[in-house]
């Protein structure tokens, strides 16, 4: 029998995992200029989604639990005016998601009960949380970006 332990890395990395390739699969149809368009005045493009994921996944379990330093810039997730290549974007989500799952593999027992209060994830109480909600913070970004490219598509 497995514990609670193994069970918790295998599944959350897995997770992660099947979320990234989610994106890729999204992503790969799609011209860069598709990446950028915004079918919407008032939401954002797949682009600034999918930097803003990396950055969230940096700061929250990269700097925050893995101590990698990384300095986040949470308004120019969304504001940033160049325009990353496809390869660039996917490139920096893919290392943010390795150092998701370096992370988690790195995580003992008692660490998922340590205290967590990032800066604007406060509320958030202990890594596991983090963890979580990390988790679930993609999977509502994956299912914006699954809208925009069926958007894109007409």
């Amino acid at each position: 029998m497995s514990s609670l332990q193994s069970v918790t890395v295998r599944d959350f990395t897995r997770y992660y995992q099947q979320c990234a390739e989610k994106i890729h699969a999204l992503l790969e149809p799609l011209s860069d200029e598709q990446i950028w368009s915004r079918p919407y005045p008032y939401g954002n493009s797949i682009g600034h989604l999918l930097l803003h994921l990396t950055g969230n996944l940096s700061f929250y379990i990269g700097a925050e639990i893995g101590g990698t330093g990384y300095v986040r810039n949470r308004p120019l997730e969304f504001s940033d005016a160049t325009r990353h290549p496809r390869a660039t974007l996917l490139k920096n989500f893919d290392a943010a998601i390795a150092t998701v799952i370096e992370t988690l593999q790195k995580q003992t027992e008692n660490e998922w009960d340590a205290p967590f209060a990032g800066k604007g994830l406060e509320s958030a109480g202990n890594r596991f949380y983090a963890f979580l909600h990390c988790a679930g913070h993609i999977s509502h970004h994956t299912g914006q970006m699954t809208y925009l490219c069926k958007e894109l598509e007409r």
